[in-house]
């Protein structure tokens, strides 16, 4: 058995183990990754919209502006060196930088960015919704981004301020792809949409050298990038989607960095040899139930369920260390967000809702969980706390695109999943877990409303907008507050958790950035001694 162990050690990332008296060495140059990657459905930025396809886009290409590694609070110049805005007009002009090239040599012009965010609302694919929130369609698209002589024009219609377009277009959709080389590989009028979907075409700080899905991704320096070549030649992810693995790998030191370690495996880390960093997160985590599923359409449900959940039990344990009790839509430490945390495990008082409410139970439900620490343990945590009042879960794990796809057809009853911001800021969110005014099976919409087929009321449809182009910013924060409020007291989204994400890896290894979105992982700066 250890023989064979090693073995398939070896095999999974095909690298050389050392001799067995010394650690494995992972080649100078090259950061080796063990992660699960098995949620990724696309990479194609028009079409990607999975926590580490966000990652693999951002470190392939740019936007026109961006936060980026040196500072992920900051929003900052990408492929525009600078930007004027003119609200009365609802237009912002950007000049792009000077030298900027794509991976193929090709340099980036108003023409590639003009391209790429046209091509984006044409595909009208899952992220489409980020960018013709300014109103675009495939119809206007043309004549509301035009460009030319370096320099590109975006208007947007709507009440927004300009900080909100700025966050729209700093967006993983907005990414610029070289429109030379995806044209030429155009299929049957699909933009490039399935070659980008194995390939990559950016001008990112990374190349893409190869990408097999579920089995590992693969990139090296683009030594020709504006800022500079990365510090890393290249970086190496490779599909390991168990935790134990992972753990195993990092200390024999076939890897660099296990990123889906468990808390107590973090926990057990003494080796003087790796450090674990632990970032904090804008996602949450939440538990929510199809109202296409009858026994879970009554609000009684909904609100028992709220004192069901082991929040604390959860949190001390199972995420200790990775994720923290959160209770409303918009992460702590954001403008806007609301930090009240009303709801504990009382089983008792759950009861007494149901029955109050002439619920009978026991209510059989199926939960949706990916397969993998520490979503598994959650769910039979979950499984636990609702049984004591007769809510019977099954639970049915699968890989990561496995669940999502089946949330995204509204085919699942309950499910245990997570949401991070599409763009920071606080509507980002709202318009996930507060809106919804079309519930019709025709009108997909990436939102959690919308796949739980949860009709949202009209005042609530009605506040987000109103939000959303509110120009005084204390007032916005304050509709957002109201917002959160209302979902977390009457809706079939139970939210549990904001995430905390740690990182094991090798003492050796500097640079590395992870900020609160999938969106902000970077590998440009990173170096290994």
């Amino acid at each position: 058995m250890k023989h064979l162990t090693s073995a398939l050690l070896a095999s999974a990332l095909a690298l050389p183990l050392s001799a067995p008296a010394a650690l494995a060495e992972t080649p100078d140059g090259v950061l080796v990754v063990a992660q699960n990657i098995d949620d990724i459905v696309a990479i194609d930025p028009a079409q990607a919209y999975e926590f580490t396809s966000g990652e693999i886009v951002t470190n392939l290409y740019d936007r026109l502006v961006q936060y980026d590694a040196e500072d992920v609070t900051v929003l900052a110049g990408g492929l525009a060196s600078d930007w004027q805005v003119d609200a009365d007009a609802r237009t912002i002009t950007f000049t792009l930088r000077d030298g900027a090239k794509f991976a193929s040599g090709n340099p980036v012009t108003a023409d590639d960015v003009v391209y790429s965010l046209a091509r984006v609302v044409k595909l009208n694919l899952t992220p489409a919704f980020i960018l013709t929130q300014l109103g675009w369609t495939p119809e206007n698209v043309d004549q509301m981004v035009t460009g030319q002589d370096g320099q590109v024009t975006v208007k947007y219609e709507g009440d927004f301020s300009p900080s909100f377009v700025l966050n729209v277009l700093a967006s993983r959709p907005a990414s610029i792809v070289d429109s030379v080389v995806v044209k030429e590989h155009e299929q049957d009028g699909d933009m490039g949409n399935a070659w980008l979907n194995e390939n990559a075409a950016g001008s990112g700080p990374f190349v893409l050298d190869r990408y097999t899905p579920a089995q590992m991704v693969r990139m090296s320096a683009n030594k020709d990038y504006f800022k500079g070549a990365p510090a890393i030649d290249s970086v190496i992810i490779r599909h390991v989607a168990e935790a134990a693995t992972q753990q195993l790998l990092l200390e024999k030191g076939d890897i660099d960095l296990a990123r889906n370690l468990t808390p107590d495996q973090i926990a057990s880390m003494n080796s003087d040899e790796i450090k674990v960093e632990t970032y904090p997160q804008a996602a949450v985590h939440f538990l929510s139930f199809n109202q296409k599923t009858d026994s879970l359409t009554d609000p009684a449900v909904w609100q028992a369920a709220r004192y069901l959940v082991n929040y604390e039990g959860m949190a001390d344990s199972i995420v200790k260390g990775q994720m923290k009790v959160h209770q409303a839509f918009w992460p702590q430490g954001f403008p806007g967000s609301y930090d009240e945390t009303p709801f504990t495990h009382d089983p008792e008082k759950a009861k007494q809702i149901l029955a109050d409410a002439g619920v009978e139970t026991p209510i059989t439900v199926t939960l949706d969980v990916i397969n993998s620490a520490p979503f598994t343990d959650m769910a039979q945590s979950l499984q636990a706390g609702f049984a004591e009042a007769g809510i019977n879960f099954e639970i049915l794990p699968g890989t990561g695109s496995q669940v999502i796809t089946k949330y995204r057809e509204r085919s699942h009853q309950a499910m245990l999943l997570y949401w991070g911001p599409d763009f920071m800021d606080p509507h980002s969110n709202a318009k996930a877990f507060a809106y919804n005014p079309d519930n019709s099976d025709e009108n997909y919409a990436a939102t959690t409303t919308w796949r739980n087929a949860w009709a949202v009321p009209d005042e609530m449809n009605a506040e987000t907008m109103a939000a959303l182009s509110e120009t005084d910013p204390a007032k916005r924060e304050e509709m957002y507050r109201d917002l959160q409020r209302k979902v977390q007291e009457d809706s079939p989204i139970i939210i549990m958790f904001q995430a905390a994400y740690q990182v094991a890896m090798d003492k050796g290894v500097t640079g590395y950035v992870n900020g609160a979105t999938s969106d902000f992982v970077y590998y440009r700066l990173v170096e290994k001694e």
